[in-house]
């Protein structure tokens, strides 16, 4: 047993490697924090998506920006589609593709920004969800784990982490990439909290 977790943390620590060498997912991430910065300061709300474990991240995600993430702060206008009785209601009349879509249609305004998770890049009712934000003028951030996915090609922002043949790794990246995007905006809007640093 003791060389599967050794394997297992070796894994990890690849997938976070590649993560820090490539300076264009990196970048990526910086854009991104710029947007959600952006549609805060406009008053605008961040939405979040994903099926399975990418549900739970964007729950997580969005929980902390309303919550806490490190220290006492006002909340930010975020929210999962993750609300049982709609995801059972859509699921039923009108098909599991449109769960998240259908949500943005009834809540998306323009401005407004959409998370939408994928460790494929290839779940069609998030993929619906991009589209059906693109179309109300909502800015659109994608985290996946394939290069060339259909996500990416319809996403404003696209942050792909490879983290391996499963996406055990690759959910693990994108925690560490969402928890990141929670400090920028953090940082910018209550500085106060990392003061501490000086």
């Amino acid at each position: 047993m003791m060389e599967h977790i050794v394997n297992s943390l070796r894994e990890a620590r690849q997938a976070l490697e590649k993560l820090l060498s490539s300076q264009d997912t990196l970048a990526r991430i910086n854009e991104a924090a710029r947007v959600i910065i952006d549609t805060f300061e406009k008053g605008n709300r961040v939405f979040s998506c994903g099926n399975g474990g990418s549900m739970c991240d964007a729950m997580h995600f969005a929980e902390e920006l309303t919550g806490r993430y490190r220290k006492n702060r006002r909340g930010f206008p975020a929210m999962a589609i993750s609300d049982p009785g709609h995801l059972t209601c859509v699921a039923n009349d009108f098909g599991y593709e449109q769960v998240f879509s259908r949500y943005i249609e009834s809540h998306g305004r323009p401005g407004d920004c959409i998370v939408a998770m994928s460790t494929s890049g290839k779940s069609s009712n998030v993929i619906r969800a991009v589209e059906t934000a693109k179309s109300f003028g909502m800015h659109t951030i994608a985290l996946t784990g394939r290069k060339d996915s259909e996500i990416e090609k319809i996403s404003e922002i696209c942050i792909n982490t490879p983290g391996g043949q499963f996406a055990d790794r690759v959910q693990e990246v994108h925690i560490k990439v969402l928890h990141i995007l929670i400090e920028l905006v953090e940082r910018h809007f209550h500085p106060e909290n990392y003061n501490h640093e000086d």
